[in-house]
C-alpha cells in the first residue's frame, strides 16, 4: 500500500460555484471533497435556507482554485431566482 503525503491526502482545491444553482453547486462541491455552508454556522443548513425555490449562488469563499482541506467548508451566499428560473407565471383569467 503507498501512503500520500499529508498535503495531497488531505487537501483538495476549491472548485467555482458563483453562477450555479444551489442544487448544482452541491453536486460540484461533493465531488471537489468539499461541503458548501451557510455564512452562519450556528444558522439553518444550507439546504433549509434554499428551499423551496431555484437559488443561485453568489459569492463564495475560499476563492476558486485555493486548496483547503478535504471536506472543509465552502461558505456560499446565494439569492433566489424569481419564478424558480423557469419565466413562467401562473395563468391568469382573461379581463373582463
Amino acid at each position: 500500500m503507498s501512503w500520500m503525503g499529508p498535503s495531497t491526502a488531505r487537501e483538495v482545491t476549491v472548485p467555482d460555484t458563483v453562477g450555479l444553482t444551489v442544487t448544482d453547486a452541491r453536486t460540484v462541491a461533493s465531488e471537489a471533497g468539499v461541503a458548501l455552508a451557510a455564512a452562519d454556522p450556528d444558522g439553518p443548513p444550507v439546504g433549509a435556507l434554499t428551499w423551496p425555490g431555484v437559488w443561485v449562488v453568489t459569492a463564495q469563499t475560499p476563492a476558486p482554485g485555493t486548496r483547503m482541506r478535504r471536506w472543509g467548508s465552502l461558505v456560499i451566499e446565494f439569492e433566489k431566482v424569481p419564478d424558480g428560473g423557469t419565466g413562467e407565471r401562473e395563468p391568469r383569467p382573461p379581463s373582463p
